[in-house]
């Protein structure tokens, strides 16, 4: 393993670095989403929004504080702020909500980028190097050179395997995303029409 970053030259440690930071967002958010998986408590937003339908917000609000549902935490938030704002209050919530799903995801889409480019330019340098050996009269054969351009091809290699290898669990967690954006904006949608719908009958 060793002999293999040494051939591709010293960039090749920020690109090892690039990968373990890569792994360690990776690890982390699909932990945070097996886990939010695990809380999601659809029967509760459904009671959240049967006890609001039926003009009773205070139960509303007391069925769903105790649950860890990201939709549910959202919904009791816009209630228990709806003299200020109800409508804020929900945006609010929601994007406090999808912020904890989006953590991480600039860090891979700028790992996505970075690493083919670390590794073009541990390519460049390591075919500046190659070439530079022409110049060198006790060069006695081409395969100095051959030898030494491929090995400078291992730095872009390894930077395009980085990339791809995290561009498959940024999509999905960029999928999870908006998932979760889709599931508190039809919860919210629905909620405030039926708010509205109360406090016309009141």
């Amino acid at each position: 393993m060793f002999e293999f970053f040494q051939k591709g030259g010293p960039v090749m440690w920020p690109l090892l670095f690039t990968s373990l930071a890569a792994l360690t967002v990776v690890i982390e958010r699909i932990i945070f989403i097996v886990r939010e998986r695990r809380n999601r408590r659809p029967d509760v937003v459904e009671k959240i929004l049967a006890y609001v339908e039926r003009g009773d917000v205070d139960n509303a609000v007391k069925s769903g504080q105790q649950t860890q549902d990201f939709v549910a935490k959202a919904l009791v938030y816009g209630l228990t702020h709806r003299q200020q704002s109800f409508s804020n209050a929900l945006l609010l919530a929601a994007n406090q909500e999808l912020k904890r799903f989006s953590q991480g995801l600039s860090t891979l889409d700028t790992i996505i980028t970075l690493a083919p480019l670390l590794g073009l330019l541990g390519t460049v340098t390591g075919m500046i190097h190659a070439f530079g050996l022409l110049g060198n009269k006790e060069l006695e054969t081409p395969t100095v050179i051959t030898g030494g351009v491929s090995e400078a091809l291992i730095a872009t290699a390894f930077g395009l395997f980085i990339a791809i290898v995290a561009l498959i669990p940024f999509n999905y967690l960029n999928g999870r995303l908006e998932d979760a954006r889709q599931e508190i904006e039809d919860a919210a949608t629905y909620l405030e029409l039926l708010i509205v719908k109360l406090t016309n009958k009141i």
